[in-house]
C-alpha cells in the first residue's frame, strides 16, 4: 500500500482491543498476550516506563522485533495523529523495563533511531508489515522507530554484551 493510506478499524475498536489485550496480559501474569517474534512476524512485549507527569509506572503492550540485543518498536498510537503517551514518557524518562514472553524481564534504555539506522530498522518493519507506509501516511508527522537497548548488564555477558 505504498501510495495511499491503509484502512484501519474504527478508533473505538482499536482502543477497546488495546484495553482487552492489556487486561489479558495483566490477569494472566504475562503468561498470555505476549509472544516472541518469529520469521516474518513481530512479537508482543509489555513496556513499563515512568509517567512524565505522574512519576508512576505506566505499562503498555507493544509490537517489536529483535535487532541483535536491541528490541525495536514503533512510536505509533494506533496510527492516530497524536504521539503515544508511552513514547512521550520514554523520552522524558528513557530507563524502562520490558517483559517478554516466558516471564523474561529486561531493563532497557529507550531512544529514537536516527538517520541510516532509522531507515534500516524501518525497512525491516516493512518486511513484517506490508501496510506500514500506508499506516504511517495517516499520521501528520514521522513515526519514530524506537530502540530499546539492554542496560545494567554485566560486561562480558555473552548473551547481552553492553556495546
Amino acid at each position: 500500500m505504498a501510495g495511499g493510506k491503509a484502512r484501519l478499524p474504527p478508533r473505538w475498536f482499536v482502543v477497546t482491543a488495546w484495553h482487552v489485550h492489556r487486561r489479558i496480559v495483566r490477569t494472566s501474569g504475562g503468561r498470555k498476550g505476549l509472544w516472541t517474534p518469529r520469521r516474518g512476524k513481530w512479537g508482543a512485549l509489555r513496556l513499563t516506563a515512568t509517567g512524565r507527569r505522574s512519576g508512576k509506572p505506566r505499562s503498555v503492550i507493544l509490537g517489536y522485533y529483535e535487532d541483535g540485543d536491541n528490541l525495536v518498536s514503533m512510536a505509533m498510537n494506533g496510527w492516530g495523529a497524536p504521539e503515544p503517551a508511552w513514547w512521550l514518557n520514554l523520552q522524558a524518562h528513557p530507563e524502562a523495563v520490558v517483559e517478554l514472553a516466558g516471564g523474561i524481564r529486561r531493563e532497557v534504555l529507550g531512544r529514537a533511531a536516527v538517520a541510516d539506522e532509522r531507515e534500516r530498522l524501518w525497512q525491516r518493519w516493512r518486511e513484517l508489515d506490508q501496510n506500514l507506509d500506508g499506516y504511517a501516511a495517516r499520521r501528520p508527522r514521522e513515526t519514530a522507530v524506537v530502540v530499546l537497548k539492554p542496560r545494567g548488564v554485566r560486561t562480558g555477558d555473552p548473551l547481552h554484551a553492553d556495546t
